[in-house]
């Protein structure tokens, strides 16, 4: 388990209009590969322009929320999204983004910006969130590259399928919790 901070008793898990997010869907966002690998070096061990492109379109016009070292990866807010970086550090700041210490916090300024909560990064991060998650969309790439980052174990049975896009060299999921 992470870290990061996290007052438990003060989130409710999904559900009701006390959940994080304020009643909006908390979607994680994620492509993993065989391995469970999303990372290595600080960057994606693998270069997909068309997951790239679906991550765009699920997200856009969504508020996003990831660990410092995810952003510090991409380097900067995307556009047509708001950015929420969770971080332990108080004096962290970066330019057209939101600051949050805790997935509390996060959440708790989520629900006041436009769109779902989009989840989306790293690992520990996910791994926080996943409790609270009322959906997950998911690439499953069919690769089993080195990784040093891993996308964190579910129990399936807690989730249905509603969709799967099937293509050579990944699936596109969509998960709702049941």
């Amino acid at each position: 388990m992470s870290d990061l901070p996290l007052t438990g008793s003060d989130v409710s898990p999904t559900g009701s209009d006390s959940s994080p997010g304020g009643g909006k869907r908390v979607v994680i966002v994620a492509a993993y590969a065989e391995n469970r690998g999303i990372g290595y070096a600080g960057g994606i061990p693998w270069h997909i322009p068309e997951d790239f492109a679906h991550f765009k379109a699920t997200t856009l016009g969504h508020t996003l929320v990831m660990g410092r070292a995810t952003y510090d990866s991409i380097g900067r807010p995307l556009p047509g999204r708001t950015t929420i970086v969770i971080t332990r550090d108080p004096e962290w700041s970066a330019e057209g983004v939101v600051v949050a210490h805790s997935l509390e916090e996060a959440f708790s300024l989520a629900a006041e910006l436009p769109g779902d909560v989009m989840v989306s990064g790293g690992s520990q991060i996910y791994e926080l969130a996943l409790p609270f998650a009322t959906h997950q969309v998911l690439t499953e790439v069919r690769l089993n590259p080195e990784a040093d980052v891993f996308f964190p174990e579910f129990n399936i049975a807690d989730w249905v399928e509603t969709k799967r896009i099937d293509r050579d060299d990944l699936s596109w999921v969509w998960l709702e919790r049941r």
